[in-house]
């Protein structure tokens, strides 16, 4: 690989300094070659390198030990990072034999159980290092196994929304998608989407990592294991029919024709005076949404910055030292809302500072809307541009900005922020267009999610339903709301939120929004969403940035035409709705450097660093089940915490639960989320309040702490408890989302009846 960039060419540099000669001599995967050819999969494979004794060693059963515990516990996809240069290097998580031996069990296991049914999956990729490796490995590996694949035009890049979208419309056993979301550049992974669209739950993903441990106590048994790749161009490898739809650009067009690009949105758009920026991190969302603006014809209220499509994103987040000074490649991923500190202690945008702004931005006037999307093209955040004039009102309404030039600011709107603003907006148009009473609304959102939009809800005569972080939460709501409205269409859709509490959404409800902090929404839809072969859906099962741009747009183009900023008009919805918890804010602890080059070093500081993220962890979600399990008070949490934190004050302390994959700390002023990473040594602190400082405050201080256990802790829970607290939190989690169970078994359609093919 080249690169003109400096900062590609160092991190090239450490990669290849750092990769030994026997992973750079050893392809023992040919992926160059596109004819038919088998893989051995040999015994030796499965044990350690030794130069001398097991020259052919790939230690894959260590790997398979570490992605089973990535899959148990994933909420976007088996994640990790890659060898960019060479990615047959099996240390790294992500890698050529990893994805050729998760593909191979996942056909097995769809082969057992559509036994002598037509098999037909998509793969899909954005534009991360080894992507298109990753897919053309994918679909031969299907091949092979007699599993059709459905890829776009020439294999190009495509949305994760649009291989989720597809999935679901077209009645497919599933899709691959290839990516690490807004993950850093060294990062990869195969998103697993099932026939809904939507990612795998922990248990779908148990079932091939259990066969791959079969293939392995075969190659134990027998010595070998072969594994058929097909030809790059086999039959089944089908580009064809994804031209024939335009790849499914046509029949997202006409989903959007049914929700947010309703007639009302587009001449909205179409009104516009100052055009809508889209920053395209990675350039792949271009060459997707471009195609769409232009079939509702308001491309040219559009502005594209990126549209080259560039594994390293631009440079995008990317700095030759570390948050510490330290001189070393550091990426900050491509997460816009990040805030950093400088040296001097003044806070800052990592990520918004290397997109060059302040240049970029000098010719567009104040009250110009920037709209940042992400590699895969799933999450959005909403920016402005405002003038210095303004900040005491923005500090006082909690929001933050980046300095531009001269007299003129951006303002960095949270997901918290920026959603409450699009939900509103939302509900207003469908209370003019007179369609509000035609059902019952809910929202499904993450605990991790303000704490204005339940106030909002609550306001609105909403239903909310709280689920625990990761969107395949939100499919797996919506799916079992689905199922009671199919079965039962006269009686009150009944679901259990995380909180274990009942939520009565009425009879044939509607989803309003579901959506995440982290940047992540859908609109429901008013008409029930039908595939191809009559499956119903109330909302497709995975966020979409497209969705959120063209509401957003519409939006901005709403407040252009009445003077306002969105600042102001966020003012107006916390007045206007009684909603007191303004502020949010997120810390996010990483334990280490996920740029680190050296295998070595990276493993051993994401091991330290795990250990460090469950202590934090185990400290309060012990708590936590301890308190349900009635072995300890609200009062003994309360005790525990004020003499952990002395300088904080617990005495409003209301509620502590585990909330599936964290633990919420509910006051009377405010919420306090702390919750660790499931794929990553990092821990999240979660806050939103009617205070900015007193939740920072918290967040901080609740999120860095060490999880030492004093000796009042250790007196009122035992030992035991405290060790077995993990897993009994997955079954309290497993209880969560097996409640009410959407049990619809997937048929596989006549696909030449449905699709002509």
């Amino acid at each position: 690989m080249t690169s003109q960039t400096f900062l590609e060419q160092e991190l090239y540099k450490s990669v290849e300094k750092n990769t030994p000669d026997y992973i750079k001599n050893n392809k023992y995967i040919d992926i160059d070659n596109k004819e038919e050819f088998t893989f051995v999969l040999k015994k030796e494979h499965l044990s350690p390198y030794n130069e001398t004794t097991n020259p052919e060693g790939l230690n894959l059963d260590n790997w398979l030990k570490n992605y089973e515990k990535e899959a148990a516990v994933s909420t976007a996809g088996i994640r990790g990072p890659q060898n960019i240069l060479f990615p047959y290097d099996v240390r790294f998580p992500i890698n050529i034999m990893g994805i050729m031996l998760a593909t191979y069990a996942k056909a097995l296991v769809a082969k057992e159980k559509y036994q002598g049914k037509k098999l037909i999956k998509l793969a899909g990729r954005e534009v991360r290092y080894n992507s298109d490796k990753f897919l053309d490995l994918i679909a031969r590996v299907q091949a092979a196994q007699g599993i059709e694949t459905l890829t776009t035009y020439e294999r190009k890049t495509m949305p994760i929304w649009m291989a989720s979208f597809l999935c679901f419309k077209l009645d497919l056993l599933g899709g691959e998608y290839i990516t690490s979301s807004h993950g850093i550049s060294v990062k990869n992974a195969t998103k697993d989407l099932n026939s809904q669209g939507s990612q795998y739950l922990p248990e779908e993903s148990m079932e091939f990592v259990d066969k791959i441990k079969e293939v392995f106590e075969t190659v134990k048994k027998e010595g070998k294991y072969e594994i058929k790749i097909a030809k790059s161009d086999d039959e089944l490898i089908n580009e064809s029919f994804m031209k024939t739809i335009n790849d499914g650009i046509d029949l997202y067009k006409e989903y959007l024709e049914h929700g947010v690009a309703n007639k009302e949105n587009l001449e909205l758009i179409n009104d516009l005076k100052e055009k809508v920026i889209i920053e395209n991190v990675g350039g792949s969302a271009y060459n997707t949404l471009s195609k769409i603006l232009e079939a509702f014809k308001v491309s040219d209220k559009f502005v594209w910055m990126n549209i080259e499509e560039d594994p390293f994103f631009h440079g995008i987040g990317k700095y030759d030292t570390d948050p510490k000074g330290n001189k070393c490649f550091y990426d900050y991923s491509v997460d816009a809302t990040v805030l950093g500190k400088k040296q001097d202690g003044d806070a800052y945008f990592p990520v918004i500072d290397t997109l060059n702004y302040s240049e970029k931005l000098k010719q567009y006037p104040v009250g110009t809307v920037v709209l940042i999307t992400d590699p895969d093209h799933d999450r959005l955040t909403v920016c402005q541009i405002e003038n210095t004039q303004s900040i005491d009102f923005l500090n006082k309404t909690g929001i933050s900005y980046a300095e531009l030039d001269g007299d003129r600011i951006l303002c960095v709107y949270t997901a918290n922020q920026s959603f409450l603003l699009i939900m509103d907006f939302w509900a207003k148009q469908l209370k003019a267009s007179g369609q509000w009473n035609n059902h019952p609304r809910f929202m499904i959102k993450t605990t991790a999610s303000a704490k204005s939009w339940d106030e909002w809800a609550k306001f609105n005569g909403v239903n909310v339903v709280n689920v625990p972080v990761g969107f395949k939460e939100i499919a797996n709501i919506m799916k079992k709301v689905e199922k009671q409205i199919i079965d039962n269409p006269t009686k009150d859709v009944v679901v259990t939120d995380v909180f274990g509490k009942e939520v009565n959404l009425g009879v044939n409800p509607r989803m309003i929004f579901g959506g995440e902090e982290s940047g992540g929404m859908i609109i429901g839809a008013e008409e029930l969403i039908k595939s191809k072969a009559g499956r119903i859906a109330i909302a497709m099962r995975e966020k979409s940035a497209s969705e959120a741009i063209i509401v957003a747009s519409a939006l901005a183009s709403k407040l252009e035409q009445e003077g306002k900023t969105l600042s102001v008009a966020l003012d107006e919805i916390f007045t206007s709705n009684n909603i007191i918890a303004k502020y949010d804010m997120r810390e996010d602890i990483a334990y280490y450097n996920e740029s680190e080059p050296d295998i070595v070093k990276l493993t051993q500081a994401k091991k330290d660093g795990e250990a460090l993220r469950t202590k934090n962890d185990l400290f309060y979600l012990t708590m936590a089940l301890a308190e349900f399990d009635g072995k300890i008070t609200l009062d003994n949490v309360k005790s525990i915490l004020k003499s952990t934190f002395p300088t904080l004050n617990f005495d409003n302390l209301i509620d502590i639960k585990f909330v599936g994959d964290g633990t919420f700390l509910q006051f009377t002023d405010k919420f306090i989320e702390i919750r660790p990473s499931g794929t990553d040594a990092k821990t999240k602190a979660y806050g939103a309040g009617s205070n900015k400082e007193n939740i920072s405050e918290f967040a901080k201080l609740l999120g860095n702490y060490s999880g030492d256990v004093n000796e009042e802790y250790l007196a009122l829970i035992e030992k035991d408890y405290y060790n077995n607290a993990k897993d009994k939190s997955m079954e309290e989690y497993l209880k969560f989302t097996n409640k009410d169970f959407d049990d619809r078994t997937f048929e596989i359609p006549d696909y030449s009846k449905t699709l002509n093919i």
